[in-house]
């Protein structure tokens, strides 16, 4: 278990995204389906992927996740990441799931590749060594509600529209959506939403728990994105390590009984023990001043 733990959290060399101010930075990135933006100055390490396919509403087609998977690739090995924040550049829209008008040209054996490839995606996301947060400023249906839930957090502008809607095309959810929902809102009430395809608000989300947070939509429908961004604003002062050690506690430990819990959280524990970071801390208390983290 302890070997498990330190190769999942393993911190390698920094690796700086080609357009690290900006999603425009680069011309040819902007025909990318996928953007990395690296944000600078006060916003320094958190890191925005622009998911852009206007043409059919950021659905997940076969681009658009060999774009998205190369680029977790790429950032899980940039350390300088602390925060990930999943947003669109479509306006109104987060992503409306599964490119049903691509799987139609698939065969049966084709659909079942692609589909385990979402699959890994998700996990992809779910893995992810930094916090990440979903910024829900549209529609979040099927493949896109389960991209939410691959994530640590989510926040919904309330006008947003959301769910696994699956059943009402004759499927059902097959990216992670029928493990994810029932652990994040409990197994009587996935149930229901799933079997009945139910669409929520923004505002209905939160009151499930299915959203940390749902904030009135503006006129430039990018509500949502602006509180995820203040969330991870409130990330970015805290141990890295600490924070990357905390997720592996809680995400490791939820799967396990409570006595196996807690010794994942005691290995988590001793792996921070020598960090500078740890030692930064209590010096900072002791002062009386701001800690200064540096991630090692």
């Amino acid at each position: 278990m302890l070997r498990a733990l330190t190769s999942a959290l393993r911190l390698p060399s920094p690796w700086r995204p080609r357009e690290a101010r900006g999603c425009a930075a680069n011309p040819a990135a902007a025909n990318r389906e996928i953007q990395v933006c690296a944000l600078a100055g006060p916003d320094q390490g958190i890191t925005e992927i622009l998911m852009n396919r206007p043409s059919a509403r950021n659905a997940l087609g076969n681009i658009f996740v060999s774009e998205l998977l190369e680029a977790l690739a790429q950032l899980r090995e940039d350390r300088q990441v602390r925060v990930l924040i999943f947003r669109s550049g479509v306006k109104g829209v987060f992503c409306a799931g599964a490119d049903l008008k691509e799987r139609e040209q698939m065969s049966e054996a084709e659909v079942g590749v692609f589909v385990q490839r979402l699959r890994g995606l998700m996990n992809e996301i779910a893995a992810f060594p930094a916090p990440t947060i979903a910024a829900m400023d549209g529609f979040a249906l099927g493949g896109g509600l389960e991209l939410a839930l691959a994530c640590d957090l989510r926040v919904a502008a309330s006008s947003a529209v959301m769910g696994l809607i699956e059943t009402t095309r004759g499927l059902l959810p097959g990216a992670g959506g029928t493990q994810r929902l029932p652990r994040c809102l409990g197994v009587a009430l996935a149930k229901e939403l799933i079997f009945t395809g139910r669409r929520l608000s923004g505002a209905q989300a939160q009151a499930l728990g299915l959203v940390n947070h749902a904030v009135a939509q503006n006129e430039e429908g990018n509500a949502a994105y602006h509180r995820a961004r203040a969330l991870a604003q409130e990330i970015l002062p805290q141990a890295p390590i600490a924070v990357r050690l905390g997720k592996v506690a809680i995400d490791r430990g939820i799967e396990v009984d409570i006595a196996s819990g807690m010794a994942i959280e005691g290995i988590c524990y001793a792996q921070n023990i020598p960090t500078r970071d740890r030692l930064e801390g209590m010096a900072a208390f002791r002062e009386k001043r701001a800690p200064r983290f540096v991630g090692e």
